[in-house]
């Protein structure tokens, strides 16, 4: 994910106020939002980028104010992450990986008096490895940025336009989406490392209907509004049959064998309790892919296709479902995140197409106001993955026959995978305006969600800015 989503917890950006003012205000101000998907259904940047938040180098000059005054906005942001881990694992191993990405944000009320319509472009550059591949745990990715994105200098994520109608209650979005830019997205995950629930969460990012960043799908996002506080949320995308949406550099957007769908829907609520206005996000949703895929154990008899050595049977379709909430339960300041915050969710998915089976995941922020640090973050987080009976019943067929385990949609498999568990802690420090140093501790427990290695203690940290 962008390292945005860290810069955005600034008492600045996050002072914002939840809702634009739109077309229809007397004085309509281009405004993005600070942590995109929260608070209501929003109008312009919804990666989270750059509008409202500080930037290193300040007004560029005069730059930004000159652009934004006319509905531009553009932010590049670093994001270098170190990692290794310090005990258990396949092997012992440090990794250094980064990626800068830049976005431009248009809102062309301002620029050409078009009301209601902003246009996204976000690409990305990175570079490095995977700690994942030596540490032999591919189920829970311990990184957010795990390595080059193509080996191009500018990876596609995102190209694609919001259309707002009857006073923002409507926003039709229409391009390369990613998914999860919209669907069973929290930013607030991503004040942790652990890539599997920063944004939004695995099972449901790693298979073709659902995939995310750097991935984008085509399609198409209708959010409607009914009450200040509540959201409905419909989209339609193509599934890529292929290894990489967009091909490996992502701009490849017209692949062949694009034609099945996958459907998403997401009901949001977002109250506010008592006279501290508790904010909360709770939102449950599904999607539904009407590809075909090979069951993970069954040949088209029911048994072992390992076994039988007869082709897998196709399912026709595959789905995923989630639950997802933060909810601040004490507030220490006037921003959106100022304060102690709970945050979890449950994710499952269609288990005898999908690797992983199930993922629940529940945690604490807090900002460090308590202490007089209100820039810094500290945060805990239980993350517990289960894997799903057909793919433990397939490694099974493999140890009797004494065959190599097949990989699966989290990678190479070094072991029977049942489960794996997760516990993590960080704590941000707020080094200079839009910069942050963070200093993060993992421990994995069966990683691989195998008991073939040691449980890892993992130790890493990340430096981001927006410039």
């Amino acid at each position: 994910m962008t390292s945005a989503c860290f810069i955005l917890l600034s008492s600045q950006a996050l002072a914002q106020s939840e809702t634009a003012k739109t077309e229809f205000s007397n004085n309509y101000e281009a405004m993005g939002f600070p942590i995109a998907g929260q608070g209501a259904v929003p109008i312009g940047p919804l990666v989270p980028s750059l509008y409202g938040n500080p930037h290193l180098f300040g007004d560029w000059g005069g730059a930004q104010s000159w652009l934004k005054d006319r509905g531009i906005f553009l932010n590049i942001a670093l994001n270098e992450e170190y990692m290794g881990n310090i005990t258990g694992g396949r092997t012992r191993d440090n990794v250094l990986a980064g990626q800068v990405a830049a976005e431009l944000d248009v809102d062309w009320q301002k620029l050409a008096n078009v009301p209601g319509l902003w246009t996204h472009l976000l690409v990305i550059n990175g570079h490095g490895r995977s700690l994942s591949h030596t540490l032999g745990d591919s189920v829970s990715n311990p990184e957010q940025i795990y390595g080059a994105r193509g080996n191009v200098v500018a990876h596609l994520v995102a190209m694609y336009l919001d259309k707002s109608f009857l006073h923002d209650r409507i926003i039709l979005s229409l391009g390369a989406i990613p998914t999860g830019t919209f669907f069973n997205f929290d930013a607030l995950a991503c004040s942790f490392m652990n890539v599997s629930v920063c944004g939004n969460f695995a099972p449901g990012k790693y298979t073709p209907g659902g995939r995310d960043w750097p991935s984008a799908n085509i399609g198409a996002v209708l959010r409607v509004r009914p009450t200040e506080r509540t959201y409905i949320m419909g989209g339609i995308f193509a599934v890529s049959p292929h290894a990489y949406n967009g091909g490996i550099s992502g701009w490849a957007l017209a692949q062949d064998g694009l034609g099945k769908l996958s459907s998403q829907v997401e009901l949001g609520w977002t109250p506010a309790f008592g006279k501290d206005k508790l904010l909360g996000h709770y939102k449950i949703g599904m999607w539904y892919d009407n590809s075909r895929y090979p069951n993970l154990y069954e040949d088209r008899n029911g048994q072992s296709f390992l076994l039988s050595g007869l082709p897998q049977r196709k399912q026709s379709g595959t789905w995923s479902a989630w639950f997802m909430f933060n909810q601040m339960l004490m507030r220490n300041g006037d921003g959106i995140a100022n304060g102690l915050i709970a945050i979890g969710g449950v994710g499952y998915a269609q288990g005898n197409v999908v690797a992983m089976r199930d993922h629940e995941w529940i945690g604490l922020l807090e900002s460090g106001t308590p202490w007089n640090r209100p820039l810094d973050q500290i945060g805990v987080m239980f993350q517990n993955m289960n894997m799903s009976r057909s793919v433990r019943l397939q490694q099974e067929s493999s140890l009797a026959l004494g065959t190599p385990f097949l990989s699966n949609q989290w990678g190479d498999v070094y072991g029977v995978q049942k489960w794996e568990r997760v516990y993590e802690a960080f704590y941000s420090v707020h080094l200079a305006r839009a910069t942050a140093l963070q200093f993060d501790f993992q421990y994995l427990q069966h990683p691989g969600a195998t008991t073939t290695f040691e449980d890892a203690a993992v130790i890493g940290g990340q430096f981001t800015t927006n410039f």
